[in-house]
C-alpha cells in the first residue's frame, strides 16, 4: 500500500510526543474548561513555571534562530508597548488609526533599508515599491503568491499558473503552490548551493508567472545569483520574487560594515517583490513581517474586497481580518528604538561570533561548510553521521536543526550567541559531539534514528503520512 507507513517507523513518535508534551505530570492537561474560573494568581503562576523552564536554553545562546534579540530591556520594552495597544485591530482602522501609522511606517522604513530610495519611481508613487504588514514570513510569501497568480490571470490570461523555484527556496512557496494551485518547478542548485540561473532559464515557460530568489536561503545561508536572475527576468518578462526573510535586516548592515555583499533587493530592475521579517533580524516580537512589491498594481492582487455583503463593504490587505494592533505598534517600536546604529552594531556583533562559529567547524576533521554563507551557515560530515553528531549537541543542550540533501546541520546566529563565551562554547561542544561520535558510531535513541529512516523511505508519501500524524499529535493532550 503506497502509504502505509513501514514496520519500526510508528516507534518515532514516542520520543516526539515526550518533546511535545512533557508537562503532562507536573501539569495535567486541561480537557474541559473549569467549572469555576481558576483564580487569574494562579493562572499566572502557572505560565511563569513554563516560561522559566523553556527560557533558560535560548537565553544562554543554545538556540539556533528562534529568539534574535532575547535581551531583558528589550523584551520588556517591546511587551509594555503590546500592553498599550493590546485591543487595537487594524480591522477597524477608524477606532484604531495609529495603527495606519505604524504599518505604513514599518513599510516605508524597510523599504527604504531594501533599495526603494534607489529606484527610478520614489516611493509611494504608483510605480514605486509599496508594500503591507503581514503575520510571518510565511504569510508574506503567501501573499505574494497570490498577487502574481491574480496579475497573470487578468493581465496575460494565464489559467494554469507556475512557479520557477530553487530546490533551496522556502518551504512557504511549496505552501503557496498547494493552496492557489500553483504549479511548482523546483530546479537544482550549483556546487555553491545557489540557483542554477541556466536551470531556472530553462524551466520558464509560457504559464510561468514568477521566478524565485533567495538572499539568503534558509538551509544554507547562500545567496542565489540575483543579478543574473534579474536580467532573466526581464528578458523572459516574468515576475521575480526575492525572499529576504531571514537575510533583509541583517545584510544590508553587512554591506555598510564594509563586507562584500552582491546586490539583492529593489537596486535590482528584474526584482518586482520582497518577502522580509522584522520579527527575525529586525528584533520586533514574532508574529509581523512585510511583503513588498515595485508597483501599487501588483499590491492590488493580494487584496481582498467584497461589495455586496449584507454586513457592509469589507476588505483586508492580507489574509487575517482582525489582526493583533499590539504587534504592529511593537514592530513599530523596535525599527525605532534600534535605529541604523542599533541594527549596524547588532550585526558587527553577530559577525564577530559567526567567525568564531564556522570557524571552529571548519578546524574539525570531516567537517565541511556547505558553499559561501552569510551569517546562517550549515554544515556536513563526511564519514560521521551528522545527525548523531546533531543527537549529542542536543544533550548537551544546544537545538540545532537538521537538514536534508545533503544531510547537515543549520546555524542561525544571533544576538544570543554573541553574549560572553557562546561562540566558543559552541565550538568547544561540537569538538566534543564529533569525538563522541567518531568513539561510538552505532549509538542508538536521540533523533538520528528519525532523520535516518525519513531520508531511507524511497515512496515520499509515507514521510508525508508520518508528519501528518506528527501534527496530530501536537494537538493530543
Amino acid at each position: 500500500m503506497a502509504n502505509t507507513i513501514p514496520p519500526g517507523a510508528g516507534d518515532f513518535m514516542a520520543p516526539l510526543d515526550q518533546m511535545l508534551h512533557p508537562y503532562r505530570e507536573q501539569f495535567p492537561p486541561q480537557a474541559t474548561l473549569p467549572t469555576e474560573g481558576v483564580d487569574r494568581e494562579a493562572v499566572l503562576e502557572q505560565i511563569r513555571a513554563l516560561s522559566e523552564i523553556e527560557q533558560s536554553r535560548w537565553k544562554q545562546g543554545y538556540a539556533s534562530g528562534s529568539v534574535y534579540h532575547g535581551d531583558d530591556e528589550h523584551i520588556e520594552f517591546l511587551n509594555r508597548v503590546y500592553a498599550l495597544q493590546s485591543q487595537a485591530n487594524q480591522l477597524h482602522a477608524d477606532l484604531w488609526p495609529s495603527a495606519a501609522k505604524f504599518e505604513g511606517e514599518i513599510v516605508a522604513m524597510t523599504a527604504h533599508m531594501l533599495g526603494a530610495g534607489q529606484t527610478t519611481a520614489p516611493f509611494g508613487s504608483p510605480e514605486g515599491v509599496c508594500g503591507a504588514v503581514s503575520s510571518g514570513g510565511s504569510e508574506s510569501i503567501l501573499l505574494a503568491m497570490k498577487a502574481y497568480r491574480d496579475w497573470a490571470r487578468d493581465k496575460k490570461g494565464i489559467t494554469k499558473p507556475e512557479l520557477v523555484v530553487p530546490d533551496s527556496a522556502h518551504a512557504a512557496f511549496h505552501k503557496a503552490g498547494e493552496y492557489f494551485n500553483i504549479r511548482v518547478n523546483v530546479t537544482p542548485l550549483d556546487e555553491q548551493f545557489r540557483a542554477d540561473v541556466s536551470a531556472v532559464e530553462d524551466a520558464i515557460n509560457e504559464n510561468t508567472i514568477a521566478i524565485v530568489g533567495s538572499a539568503v536561503n534558509f538551509p544554507y545561508g547562500t545567496i542565489d545569483p540575483l543579478e543574473e536572475m534579474s536580467e532573466l527576468a526581464q528578458r523572459r518578462g516574468v515576475g521575480m520574487h526575492v525572499d529576504a526573510c531571514l537575510g533583509g535586516f541583517f545584510l544590508p548592515w553587512v554591506e555598510k560594515l564594509g563586507h562584500e555583499v552582491p546586490k539583492f533587493d529593489f537596486r535590482l530592475p528584474g526584482v518586482t517583490s520582497m518577502s522580509c521579517d522584522t520579527h527575525k533580524y529586525g528584533y520586533a516580537a514574532k508574529g509581523t513581517s512585510v511583503v513588498l512589491y515595485r508597483g501599487m498594481e501588483l499590491r492590488r492582487y493580494q487584496y481582498f474586497t467584497i461589495a455586496d455583503w449584507p454586513g457592509g463593504l469589507y476588505y483586508s490587505p492580507t489574509f487575517s481580518g482582525s489582526r493583533p494592533g499590539g504587534l504592529s505598534a511593537a514592530c513599530w517600536a523596535a525599527l525605532m528604538s534600534m535605529g541604523e546604529k542599533g541594527y549596524l552594531e547588532a550585526t558587527r556583533r553577530i559577525l564577530e561570533a559567526v567567525k568564531i562559529m564556522r570557524g571552529g567547524v571548519e578546524q574539525i576533521e570531516g567537517l565541511r561548510v556547505l558553499g559561501k554563507p552569510i551569517g546562517v551557515f550549515a554544515f556536513a560530515a563526511e564519514e560521521l553521521d551528522i545527525y548523531q553528531v546533531m543527537d549529542q549537541m542536543s544533550a548537551r543542550r544546544w537545538a540545532l536543526t537538521g537538514l536534508q540533501r545533503p544531510p547537515a546541520l543549520h546555524v542561525s546566529p544571533t544576538l544570543r550567541h554573541t553574549q560572553p563565551g557562546v561562540a566558543e562554547r559552541f565550538v568547544e561542544d561540537l569538538n566534543e559531539s564529533v569525538a563522541f561520535v567518531r568513539e561510538h558510531p552505532n549509538a542508538e535513541g536521540g533523533m538520528a534514528p528519525i532523520y535516518g529512516l525519513a531520508a531511507s523511505i524511497p515512496d515520499r508519501s509515507i514521510v508525508h503520512e508520518m508528519l501528518r500524524q506528527l501534527m496530530d499529535l501536537y494537538y493530543s493532550l
